[in-house]
């Protein structure tokens, strides 16, 4: 592949990608634990968890793509393996509730909060540090993107 002459030092394009494989990772583990949730939901609102469950892994879904895209737009390979998500990732794979939607929304919530604050941390370095303001554009759509869904959990919660 070419390299790409977007007006981002290699360095910096390097110190990006890092940054995204790591949000990659998170949202990598969120997806496949909003999946393992939404077939393992069991309880009195099984049914309206279970549809509300696919709708966030079919979001999550594609988050995991646009931010793989953002990574090969910068011109290097996407880190695409269980065992490397693993080891970028903030979050952990193990469940640790049970499959009833108060333990399920609970654990989605502390996965959600932690992506934001690492995305919030990220946004000015990006920005100001790395001269990628389309980047850091981007990170804050995805941080107002969890948010929102932080919100809803955490009503359904109260």
């Amino acid at each position: 592949m070419k390299t790409p002459n977007i007006g981002i030092s290699v360095e910096n394009r390097q110190a990006i990608a890092d940054q995204l494989s790591k949000i990659l990772a998170d949202e990598s583990i969120l997806y496949s634990k909003t999946l393992n949730f939404h077939w393992n939901i069991e309880g009195p609102d099984f049914h309206a968890v279970h549809l509300y469950l696919e709708t966030l892994y079919h979001e999550q879904q594609s988050t995991v793509d646009t931010v793989a895209e953002k990574i090969r737009a910068l011109g290097h390979y996407v880190p695409a393996t269980l065992k490397k998500y693993l080891e970028l990732t903030h979050l952990t794979e193990e469940i640790k509730g049970k499959n009833d939607s108060q333990s399920i929304f609970a654990e989605l919530l502390e996965d959600h909060e932690s992506i934001i604050v690492f995305i919030r941390e990220e946004i000015k370095p990006i920005a100001d540090k790395m001269k990628a303001d389309g980047i850091s554009d981007y990170i804050t759509g995805l941080m107002e993107q969890h948010e929102k869904t932080a919100w809803m959990l955490r009503s359904h919660l109260k």
